[in-house]
């Protein structure tokens, strides 16, 4: 562990980004993870058979030579690539009143939303048009040529020039949030309640916290480059970029938890594994969440009390309720892979339990179950805040997953006879595997209120990728920040 360039703490999409595009580019770069499996919230896992998704099911333009997904550019560049099965509807939104297919193509999703409310159609189709324009504006200025810093002016002066005048028309929605334009062409309330729900999926947070790129860029791609999902489920993806890392000299150590990054006089000189052995470098990337980085990671001398301080008070979005299951598949053949139920609509969609997300990838992809069988993974919204490993652990932990079993009985009424498979996770589980703060998904930094923080730190060479830097939440969001970062160190 000699002449290290970079070390990297973290193997999520953010941090894989990051350090193989830096081995790419000749640096020589170690990854750091707590954990035996890589890949983060990404991960995917193997129980009896069974391969399931933790985190993330919901993909687009993963092989489209069209595709702004930023994964797909980084594993462009290097030399790695995906087997994608793609599929429309790409899934379906349960309300009491009312099941709404949901297509790729937008004429078509706009005539569904017509079945239900005709005139909050045409108000949707208004709300798309005016955010399509902003993905389009955005397709010529190449992600994989941006940096986090002012060097990015003359690097987008001398390449993108007519794409950023082409933008000049929509910079007042790229600091905008999604419920200004919703405000301005949407007055029904069904539509204005699913485009919450939609933002609600994305980022956490309902249109009035979600920045409008972000739905510009998932409206476009799913409607211009398509929907898809990786073939042997999200794992790829993370396999797709230790391969390109370790193809360009990187190397990725599992099982190795980083328990303090080294700093002297203001700046990284390593950082210290559990085990007491150090590693020593001149830059260091956390992957770690904001809170983990500044409150677990650093000593409070290392740094100004202020970010100490800013770190402990940026909000954080719940954790989650997981049930992963393993179910007969006989008598499904017509099923469909993503679901969300809703179950009350007289509660807000960001009241815990109240939003179920499925994902059923086993209809695309047969090989993530034993024949005959299909994986389920349903999900909702829980704080951390009472959960104890106690002797009532347990019982909670059922209690809790009956609204998530409420919700796939909506979509298989007899699930529970079928499963021969379940595994029940709770915050504290998302908190233990992922070693992330309260198990969080990540911040709730609402448009308008505060922007997600770059790269840089106050610390020299110590820098941070993942979804509590900028552009945020998602994978698209977090590749992208590994870029970001990569390119700014060059």
């Amino acid at each position: 562990m000699h002449d290290i360039d970079v070390i990297v703490i973290g193997s999520g999409i953010g941090g894989l980004t990051a350090a193989a595009l830096l081995a790419r580019y000749g640096k020589r770069v170690i990854v750091c993870e707590s954990h035996t499996l890589p890949g983060g919230a990404a991960h995917s896992f193997r129980r009896r058979s069974f391969e399931f998704d933790s985190g993330p099911s919901f993909y687009c333009g993963l092989t489209s030579a069209t595709s702004l997904n930023p994964v797909k550019q980084v594993l462009d560049v290097l030399g790695e690539s995906l087997e994608s099965v793609s599929y429309d509807p790409l899934g379906h939104y349960h309300f009491p009143e009312a099941t709404l297919p949901v297509y790729s193509n937008t004429e078509r999703y706009c005539e569904e939303i017509g079945k239900i409310t005709l005139q909050g159609a045409k108000q949707f189709k208004r709300f798309e048009e005016r955010l399509l324009p902003l993905y389009e504006a955005m397709k010529g200025i190449p992600i994989m040529a941006l940096r986090a810093d002012w060097r990015v002016i003359p690097v987008l002066m001398g390449r993108c020039l007519p794409s950023l005048i082409k933008m000049l028309p929509y910079l007042p929605l790229v600091q905008a949030s999604v419920g200004n334009v919703m405000d301005a062409t949407v007055q029904d309330p069904w539509v204005r309640r699913l485009i919450d729900l939609e933002c609600f999926l994305l980022s956490g947070l309902k249109a009035h916290g979600t920045i409008a790129p972000e739905v510009a860029f998932m409206l476009g791609e799913r409607s211009r480059a398509g929907v898809e999902y990786p073939t042997g489920g999200s794992g790829a993806i993370v396999k797709a970029l230790v391969r390109g890392l370790e193809r360009w000299g990187g190397q990725l150590l599992l099982g190795c938890h980083v328990e303090q990054i080294l700093v002297d006089s203001r700046k990284v000189i390593g950082v210290q594994l559990a085990k007491g052995e150090i590693f020593k470098a001149p830059i260091v990337i956390s992957n770690a969440s904001i809170w983990d980085t500044y409150i677990k990671l650093l000593r409070p001398e290392d740094f100004p009390h202020s970010c100490r301080k800013a770190a402990l008070d940026t909000p954080a979005i719940d954790s989650f309720m997981h049930l992963h299951l393993g179910i007969r598949a006989e008598g499904l053949e017509n099923l469909t892979g993503h679901h969300v139920v809703v179950h009350d609509t007289s509660k807000d969609i960001t009241v815990p339990g109240n939003t179920c997300m499925i994902s059923i990838p086993t209809v695309w992809d047969a090989i993530l179950a034993p024949e005959g069988h299909h994986v389920v993974h349903a999900y909702t919204l829980e704080p951390y805040t009472g959960w104890e490993r106690n002797h009532g652990y347990e019982q909670k932990k059922r209690d809790k997953a009956q609204t998530l079993y409420r919700a796939l009985e909506r979509i298989i009424p007899d699930i529970r006879e079928r499963v021969v498979l379940e595994l029940i996770g709770t915050p504290l589980t998302h908190a233990h595997y992922l070693r992330r703060y309260q198990g969080t998904y990540g911040p709730a930094i609402e448009a308008g209120q505060a922007m997600f923080p770059g790269p840089h730190t106050p610390i020299r060479g110590l820098y941070r990728v993942g979804d509590s830097t900028t552009p945020g939440i998602g994978v698209p969001a977090v590749a992208a920040s590994g870029i970001l970062c990569a390119n700014t160190l060059l």
